[in-house]
């Protein structure tokens, strides 16, 4: 009989994800967040910081606003009045907008509502996804070309009839990609909502930090706290070495975010709270053999991994290796994952072993490879590229982005702005990926990628890829002016024409997704296949890979 073990890793989905056409995704894997539980007590006599503080800005904030989408083809409306119409027309008063009200009344716009989350530990910066919609009463039809303009993003919330903002904390533009099989004569509630892949950039840092428990706090025990945390941890400054933890006040002690886990920040944060306050050279001694049995059992051994990466010394690192010789697969993945945050080659076999093998295991091996600056983690994520799970291809993907963002193999090429477009000369089934969230790019296995004729695609509302005969397909945009291209049947050479006719994103999408519909793409097309947090680690069988 199979043993059913829930997999107690800390990845789930994130309760706030945006909430899209094909689901969620966080900066790296889908399904990953820091709201996870915090294990129980440790066994032993020494003080932890989770003891005596919790900690601080782990949560989503939801940032909104009211904005107006332009270019749409004749599927906007005139906004009936309301608080939102009214707050549309002071913004765009404030940008000196000649004659908003006749801009409004444009059938190519639409009044929508803008919202999006910003993750735990963003900084300055960094971009993240935007969810446009129009409001419930709209008679918008479609936003499908649409474009959205500039907006300031902040808390909101209508009081007194009126919508009030909170400080601005992120900008947001860009084209809004719309489901591409949504019809907006049968499908209207899909085809008025889309996404703006990345366009959100902050501009105000969120902190993390720990909060010292109420009857806990003083200035002498925070500061104890920030040395304890700046013992484990440091980061490098302009060149100088320092500590990430600086004590604030009586009951606030801020966190910088270290780089190894810039991903994970759920798991920083539970490796802070597992490092010893107070403890001498006998107690440490005890915990490390205390920690070392327990990693050996599969029901305790992802507690005691952690706790042994918050220690992080040559005795841990030697009792998590042992732990890589273990029978169970659990104790093994628990022990190569926290090895990993050390910067230890001896995990990346076991975890290459992980992402081929046991999906439950998938989404922590792959971010735990993509920590590490190790040579072998990234000749090993370069080898599952040509894997043929398409999961496991895509996740390696975004774990060698994360990891070697320049590398030549990963980087990509701008396509005026609009996306980043990837060609990967790498073995296995042609494949061609694109996402809905995070951010926008599409991702070629494989240098060779044929459609078949005859074909006639839409790449958005104003393009037309067709190919009848001879080897040969135009691509023209209708317009004021008609322009074409004619390429080969190479599905890179259409893409890149449907760019150089002024195509965007969500266009190229369309015109894959419809190829694949119509069979006239001849390889695999799949969409933010990534690996999925939460699945249920079964005791002596494999889940099917996908």
């Amino acid at each position: 009989m199979i043993e059913r073990r829930s997999h107690r890793h800390w990845i789930v989905c994130a309760a706030l994800a945006l909430v899209g056409w094909t689901g969620c995704m966080t900066p790296l894997f889908r399904q990953q967040s820091p709201e996870a539980s915090f294990d129980g007590e440790p066994e032993s006599n020494s003080t932890l910081i989770s003891h005596v503080a919790h900690p601080y800005g782990l949560g989503y904030v939801k940032l909104e606003a009211v904005s107006m989408a332009t270019g749409l083809a004749g599927t906007g409306e005139d906004p009936a009045p309301s608080p939102q119409r009214a707050t549309l027309m002071d913004e765009m008063t404030r940008r000196e907008i000649a004659d908003p009200k006749q801009v409004l009344a444009s059938p190519n716009t639409a009044l929508v509502l803008v919202r999006g989350y910003l993750r735990p530990g963003i900084q300055a910066g960094d971009r993240f996804d935007i969810e446009v919609r129009t409001s419930s009463r709209s008679e918008t039809t479609s936003l499908r070309g649409g474009h959205l303009l500039e907006t300031r993003l902040s808390e909101m919330a209508v009081l007194g009839g009126q919508v009030r903002q909170g400080h601005i904390m992120a900008m947001a533009g860009g084209s809004v990609l719309v489901d591409p099989t949504a019809d907006a004569d049968t499908e209207s509630a899909l085809a008025t909502k889309g996404r703006v892949l990345g366009g959100g950039v902050v501009t105000k840092s969120r902190n993390l930090g720990l909060i010292l428990d109420h009857d806990r706090q003083s200035v002498r025990l925070s500061q104890k706290i920030g040395k304890a945390v700046n013992l484990r941890f440091h980061s490098y400054i302009d060149g100088k070495k320092q500590g990430i933890a600086t004590p604030k006040t009586d009951e606030f002690v801020e966190l910088v975010l270290h780089p190894r886990y810039k991903d994970n920040v759920g798991r920083f944060m539970r490796v802070v709270r597992n490092l010893a306050l107070k403890e001498t050279a006998v107690q440490r001694q005890d915990r490390l053999q205390l920690l070392s049995v327990q990693l050996l059992d599969p029901i305790t051994a992802a507690t005691a991994a952690l706790r042994l990466e918050a220690i992080g010394d040559d005795q841990a690192v030697e009792a998590l290796i042992e732990g890589l010789h273990s029978d169970d697969p659990e104790v093994r993945f628990y022990s190569a994952e926290a090895l990993a945050y050390l910067d230890e080659t001896a995990a990346v076999d076991t975890l290459a072993q992980a992402v081929r093998e046991e999906p439950a295991f998938r989404v922590g091996a792959l971010a735990a490879l993509s920590a590490m600056d190790d040579g072998a983690a990234y000749d090993n994520l370069r080898m599952l590229l040509g894997v043929k799970s398409a999961e496991t291809r895509y996740g390696a993907f975004r774990a060698m982005t994360s990891m070697a963002p320049t590398d030549a193999l990963v980087r990509g090429e701008n396509m005026n702005g609009m996306f980043t477009y990837h060609v990967l000369d790498v073995p296995g089934p042609p494949m061609i990926h694109a996402t809905s969230s995070h951010r926008p790019e599409i991702v070629l296995f494989g240098t060779k990628h044929d459609l078949r004729l005859p074909l006639v695609l839409d790449a958005g509302p104003k393009i037309l890829v067709n190919g009848l005969s001879g080897g040969q397909i135009k691509v023209s945009l209708f317009g004021s002016t008609t322009q074409q291209r004619t390429v080969s049947t190479d599905v890179e050479a259409v893409i890149r024409a449907i760019v150089e006719l002024g195509g965007t994103y969500p266009d190229v999408v369309q015109m894959l997704q419809q190829a694949k519909k119509s069979g006239a793409l001849t390889s695999r097309f799949r969409v933010n296949a990534l690996p999925e947090g939460g699945r249920e680690f079964l005791k002596g069988e494999k889940l099917a890979s996908r």
